[in-house]
């Protein structure tokens, strides 16, 4: 019937993401095009990001205990990861992110552009 859908690829590899908690990305495409925020959270199983202040949408919350207010109230919602691009913070610019091994063994992501470390 359905297959179901994990977080590997075809090559039974595990995918993951070149974004992180905290960084800063742009909006590539939709309706918040252009728009620049925080990462919130991150999600490599589905390959999602919440950026702060971007994909608003609006929830109608029901009132959970005796007092307590219901209502709509606007939250982020999530975006596929391919869907942002980092914002490199030395060069401020719209960056891929390449991986560089440094002298003492460690592997850092670096910016593509000006070959900064992130």
């Amino acid at each position: 019937m359905f297959k179901k859908h994990n977080n590997l690829n075809t090559n039974n590899k595990k995918i993951k993401l070149s974004l992180k908690t905290g960084d800063k990305v742009q909006v590539l495409s939709g309706k918040d095009r252009g728009k620049q925020g925080k990462i919130i959270a991150v999600s490599p199983k589905e390959q999602k990001v919440i950026v702060e202040g971007v994909n608003i949408v609006s929830k109608h919350v029901k009132p959970r205990r005796a007092g307590e207010e219901g209502g709509i109230v606007k939250a982020e919602s999530a975006l596929y990861a391919c869907k942002v691009q980092l914002v490199c913070p030395n060069c401020n610019k719209t960056t891929r992110v390449a991986h560089k091994f440094l002298e003492d063994g460690t592997k850092k992501r670096c910016c593509k552009k000006c070959d900064q470390v992130i």
